[in-house]
């Protein structure tokens, strides 16, 4: 998926001069090519995330477009008061790219894992909020975030679980995608890595339709309630807090016009209590595979989890 942004960044950096990268003393390697093909358009603001978004915010002003990159951890949790006040409050059209996403962080920390960064940025005004699950959905999301021509926060995990899908496509704003057909009772409906996750299930055997929602903000309301209205019952996996990320903008919009049950699989309310691989802080926080089918079986048949 990283693999899919630096090439995706490359290509409309030289279809067009007014694109500029922005980091913060990060992903040297990931922008190896970038550097050494458009060095002009390349500025690394070193280890002050906050005058880097001021900077992306000034440059958006004068007709640039801006892409800012940097660890979710700190773009965009560290730097949420310039994204509100310089870019969203006037609306510029600045790409912020948050890496490493949710725990896969997971040696470094609690300091260095991003858990609530889609609550945060999906609360601001006019912010676009996007969440890849493999490199072809990186790559319709980078699109999509160049034809807006508004603020968008796209949210990148670090470890590639492999393809969803099998083709470049085009993504629209709030759009979600069938990638797993099932008997219609149980929907999953998952973003970034716990897509792969939520297809392992099915093809272990979980019957259950399982869709991929690279677009958390906006969402396509209409499409969720046409999903709502076909099952029994609705299942939200993230590799994010369950307070305001996906299962809670799931739960929002079912709950105003297709009640039905909801189980809402992620992070708890607390922080990691252990370092380890990625792996095993999945095992910690119960969103691994098996854990997860085991929450799903308890919900289908009744029984709180």
């Amino acid at each position: 998926m990283r693999e899919a942004f630096s090439k995706a960044i490359v290509d409309a950096a030289q279809a067009d001069p007014k694109i500029v990268l922005l980091t913060g003393d990060h992903g040297y390697a990931l922008f190896d090519d970038f550097r050494k093909v458009l060095p002009d358009q390349f500025i690394n603001a070193g280890i002050a995330e906050q005058n880097m978004v001021g900077v992306a915010a000034g440059l958006a002003k004068a007709g640039f477009k801006p892409i800012v990159y940097g660890l979710a951890a700190f773009v965009p949790v560290r730097v949420l008061e310039q994204i509100k006040i310089d870019i969203c409050y006037e609306n510029l059209p600045v790409i912020l790219i948050g890496d490493g996403a949710g725990l896969v962080y997971s040696h470094l920390g609690t300091s260095h894992q991003s858990t609530e960064d889609i609550a945060c940025t999906r609360a601001i005004p006019g912010l676009s909020v996007l969440s890849p699950g493999d490199r072809f959905e990186m790559e319709a999301t980078m699109k999509l975030a160049f034809k807006l021509h508004s603020p968008v926060y796209i949210r990148m995990g670090k470890s590639d679980r492999g393809d969803i899908h099998t083709n470049i496509f085009d993504l629209t704003a709030g759009q979600i995608l069938k990638v797993r057909e099932g008997s219609g009772e149980t929907a999953i409906l998952a973003t970034g890595s716990m897509v792969k996750t939520a297809i392992d299930l099915v093809d272990q055997g979980l019957d259950a339709e399982v869709w991929s929602m690279p677009s958390i903000k906006p969402l396509n309301s209409k499409q969720l309630n046409e999903i709502a209205e076909r099952v029994a019952f609705i299942v939200t996996i993230e590799e994010h807090s369950i307070i305001g990320g996906l299962g809670a903008c799931i739960a929002e919009n079912i709950s105003r016009d297709n009640p039905l049950p909801i189980c809402r699989i992620g992070v708890e309310d607390r922080f990691s209590d252990t370092c380890g691989t990625w792996d095993y802080l999945l095992k910690e926080h119960r969103i691994d595979t098996i854990s997860i089918a085991e929450k799903i079986r308890k919900f289908i048949h009744g029984n709180d989890i």
